[in-house]
Order: C-alpha cells, then sequence, then structure tokens
C-alpha cells in the first residue's frame, strides 16, 4: 500500500533497485545535520570563487561600470534565491535529491532529460573549474622552480598544454576525486572550515589594491567613456547582465535538494541560504569588479583574471599564499557545486548499476576529456554565451518543477511512488509528455538569440531581447505552459494533485 509518506521512515525499498539504491534513497532524520552555519558556510564557499570574481570583473573589462555590474550581480542573486529557496523545501522535507523530485513532474524515466541536462552543465563547470585550480597550483609552483615551464614535453600539440600545466591539472583534478569520495561529511567539512579563510583572501586582494591605487577613491572612479552597460545600456544591464547572475547559480537552483536533504529544518535551509548566498556574491563581486577597476590605475591595462593578477603582484610569499587561497577557493566551490550533481543524475539513469561514487568518477572523466582550458579563454563569451546560454535550458526546468510541486501539488508528493514502476509517476511510460513540452516550449524562443551568440553577431529584433532575459521567459512560459497541459488533462489544480499519473 501507497502512503503520503512525510518522512523517509516510512520508507520499506530494497537498497537497490532500477529506480533506487542507497545515494538515491531519502536521507534518514539521523543523518540530516547540517544547521543553518552549515548550509551558510556551503554558498560561502561556493560563491567566493573564480567565477565569481570574474562575473563582476568580466562586465567591468567589456566596458560596464562598476556599479552597473555589481549591481547587476546582486539583484540577480537576490532573484534566484527564490527558486533556490522553493526547490530546497521538498528536499528537506522529504530527504530527497534533484533527478528524484523531478519525478514528480517528468515521470520516473522522464526525469533523467533534467537530469542529464543539469548534469552535463555540471561537468562543463568541473572541467573549467578543475583547469582554474590546476592553474593556480601551476603558478604558485613555478614561483618556487620556474623549471616547471619546461619540462620536457609528452603531450602531442592539439592538448594545448605543456608538462607542468598537465600535470597541474590532473593533481587538482585528483584532490577533488578524493575528497567526494569520501563522502558528504567530508564535503560539510571543508565547506565549514574553508569559508572564513576564503573570506580573509578576498579582504586582502582588495586592500592590496587600495594601497597600490592611493586609496579607494581611486577603485571606484570609472575611466572616462565607460558606459553604464554593453550595448543597449540599461536594456543590456538588466536584460543580459541580470540573466547571467540568475544563471550563474541556475544550476543550484535545481539541484539544491542535494544538500538541502541534510539539513534539520526548513528554517536551517532557508535562514542558511539567505546568509550566504546574497551578502557572499555581492561583496566578492565588488572585490572583483573595483579590483579590475584598479589595475588599470596599477598597471595601465584592466586584468580581469585572477590568476593572471596575482601573478603579476610580485614577491614569492604573496604569491603563495594568495595562490594557495585560490586553490582552496576553487575546490570548495568545485566539489559542492559541479560534482555532486552530476554523480546524483548519471546515478539516476541505472541506480541498480550506478552508485554516486561511480556518478562521480564518469564526472570527473568527462572533466579531462572536454579539454576544459579551451573553453576558458573570453570573459564575453564566458557571460553572454556559456551563463546565458545554459540558463536559457535550465530555467525551464526550474519553473516547471516549482510549478509542479507548489500549485499542482501543494507541497504533497507520494515518496514511494517516487521509486517504483506504475505508480503515480508513471504517466506514459515513464514520461510526462506535457512537462517534456513545457520544457521544448520554454527553450524554444532563445534558440535564435543562442545561435546567433555562438557566431558572435546579435540576434536581431525581438529574438535578441528575448535571449537577453532567457532565463526569466523559459522560467514562466515553461511553468504555464506546464499548469495549462496539466489543468487540461487532469482538470482542476486540486484534482490534479489527486490524479496525477492515475
Amino acid at each position: 500500500m501507497i502512503t503520503r509518506a512525510k518522512s523517509p521512515g516510512s520508507m520499506t525499498l530494497p537498497a537497490r533497485t532500477a529506480l533506487a539504491n542507497e545515494d538515491l534513497l531519502p536521507v534518514s532524520p539521523d543523518r540530516r545535520t547540517w544547521n543553518w552555519w552549515h548550509i551558510a558556510s556551503l554558498w560561502i564557499g561556493m560563491a567566493i570563487c573564480i567565477p565569481t570574481y570574474t562575473l563582476a570583473s568580466g562586465l567591468v573589462d567589456q566596458g560596464w561600470t562598476w556599479q552597473a555590474a555589481v549591481g547587476a550581480v546582486v539583484l540577480g542573486n537576490c532573484v534566484v534565491l527564490l527558486p533556490i529557496a522553493l526547490n530546497s523545501h521538498a528536499g528537506t522535507r522529504y530527504g530527497i535529491p534533484f533527478p528524484v523530485l523531478a519525478r514528480a513532474s517528468f515521470g520516473v524515466l522522464g526525469a533523467n532529460v533534467p537530469a542529464i541536462l543539469r548534469g552535463l552543465v555540471a561537468c562543463g563547470w568541473f572541467g573549467i573549474q578543475t583547469w582554474i585550480g590546476g592553474w593556480a597550483i601551476y603558478k604558485l609552483i613555478e614561483v618556487m622552480w620556474p623549471g616547471i615551464a619546461t619540462l620536457p614535453q609528452f603531450l602531442p600539440a592539439f592538448v594545448g598544454l605543456n608538462t607542468g600545466e598537465f600535470l597541474c591539472f590532473m593533481v587538482f583534478w585528483a584532490m577533488n576525486v578524493w575528497i567526494v569520495l569520501r563522502g558528504m561529511d567530508s564535503i560539510k567539512f571543508l565547506e565549514t572550515w574553508g569559508s572564513p579563510f576564503l573570506l580573509a583572501v578576498g579582504v586582502a586582494l582588495f586592500v592590496w589594491a587600495a594601497v597600490r591605487a592611493g586609496g579607494i577613491g581611486p577603485m571606484l572612479e570609472n575611466p572616462g567613456g565607460q558606459a553604464v552597460g554593453r550595448s543597449g545600456g540599461l536594456t543590456r544591464v538588466f536584460g543580459a547582465g541580470l540573466t547571467s547572475a540568475v544563471a550563474f547559480w541556475g544550476t543550484m537552483a535545481l539541484s539544491i535538494p542535494d544538500f538541502s536533504r541534510y539539513a534539520r529544518s526548513q528554517r536551517d535551509q532557508v535562514i542558511g541560504q539567505a546568509v550566504g548566498l546574497p551578502a557572499t556574491m555581492a561583496l566578492f563581486a565588488f572585490i572583483g569588479a573595483v579590483v579590475t577597476n584598479a589595475t588599470l590605475v596599477i598597471f595601465g591595462t584592466r586584468i580581469a583574471d585572477p590568476v593572471a593578477l596575482l601573478a603579476r603582484i610580485g614577491g614569492p610569499l604573496m604569491i603563495m599564499l594568495s595562490m594557495a587561497g585560490l586553490i582552496v577557493a576553487t575546490l570548495t566551490t568545485n566539489i559542492a557545486a559541479n560534482i555532486v550533481a552530476p554523480a546524483n543524475a548519471f546515478s539516476n539513469i541505472a541506480p541498480h548499476r550506478i552508485s554516486f561514487k561511480q556518478g562521480a568518477m564518469i564526472t570527473a572523466v568527462i572533466g579531462i576529456v572536454m579539454m576544459p582550458w579551451r573553453l576558458y579563454n573570453d570573459a564575453a563569451a564566458y557571460i553572454f554565451t556559456w551563463l546565458i546560454g545554459y540558463g536559457a535550458l535550465l530555467g525551464p526546468v526550474a519553473g516547471i518543477m516549482i510549478a509542479d510541486y507548489f500549485l499542482l501539488r501543494r507541497g504533497d508528493v507520494l515518496v514511494n511512488d517516487l521509486y517504483r514502476r506504475h505508480g503515480t509517476y508513471e504517466y506514459s511510460r515513464g514520461v510526462n509528455w506535457i512537462a517534456m513540452a513545457a520544457l521544448a516550449a520554454g527553450v524554444a524562443p532563445s534558440l535564435p538569440g543562442f545561435s546567433a551568440a555562438l557566431r558572435g553577431t546579435p540576434a536581431a529584433g525581438i529574438f535578441g531581447g528575448i535571449y537577453n532575459w532567457a532565463w526569466f521567459v523559459g522560467f514562466l512560459l515553461s511553468a504555464v505552459i506546464y499548469m495549462v497541459g496539466m489543468r487540461l488533462r487532469f482538470g482542476s489544480t486540486e484534482q490534479g494533485a489527486a490524479r496525477v499519473g492515475a
């Protein structure tokens, strides 16, 4: 008999079935030990990283004022905090991860589509972050041993790395894998104790820039001719800039149940995220923007990449300390944001064959094969193609899941049925085609703009405007289409909640 389980205590499922294994089953109450500080530390550790810095510094490098760059980041993170907190609710209430929660709206088999989409984006981020961490290690060793740059070359030319760079990349790759294979408790420990140190490193970089630039005043001055934003003025600022800031954490807006399932209470997850995310992103984005401004005064040119900047600061001790900080910062972000989600996604494909650790190894291998050092080159492409592009893909998924959980089901989920075939969430042979259609409809309006972005040309007419707001357009459009489709198929919202999949 299937009951509306309010906690995982009623679960009597075997450890491994076609839809379940020990990593995907609800977290038991005794393992829900993360308080608000653990959640806040998780976000502080993820937010203080090089991509956060370059999100703002890249905008300044593209000609934005620091006020516009930081404003877009702050507003975007306040906006994305809402879907993050909403999707966290189910994780905390039922102890289930993101791929399992997605089964309620997409079907027990259809959920593989959003899970794999989220997982592949995370693989891309994992590769990029691993390259950044490996590059920081390389620059740190180079200070102490310059000979690392002249090691005998054994890689083919098309790889694009020298031997030392590749070895440092693999060292950082191995550090990520080692921590993840030790389990979620190791991740909690790393995030909790690494966060205060990371804040100190960021503040130290700001103080250095202020001293070298002759005070805070020059750091806050926008050079003459610098526009409010890129071409398009305010529309560009609150379009592409805001969308890129929201999409930055659009991945975690989906997979946050992977972590909120370990929270002690809804209060802990809400307070922890509200404390840890917006303020930290605001602080580090501000540091990235004004330090980039200061480099124009100090070096005569803007340097948006913090690794390149730290390499020019001078002094072995300073470089060693700063690079060590960047390594820790990248490690905390990479493990939490870019390994856990795809590991669960790959495990969700075949739970009886793929465990969380095996999914993590699949992610790690893809991170090498994709040669991420070739992706992390152009700040404009990073912001206006990568971030907005995958935001157009993941925004619709968030809209569907939130509409399903809060508007259709009113937070009431049949937990047991999420782990079995021919139950409430079977739909049509395991797939909810209404959700699939809503997802396709939400992505479609952004495709012309994305295609133009790949070519490096602005999209014509209305499609350019739609693409600048891609995450929001996809989120709202897919949510509305999903709700209309479900009402037409199952009747009123209340009836739908009771009859979905019947």
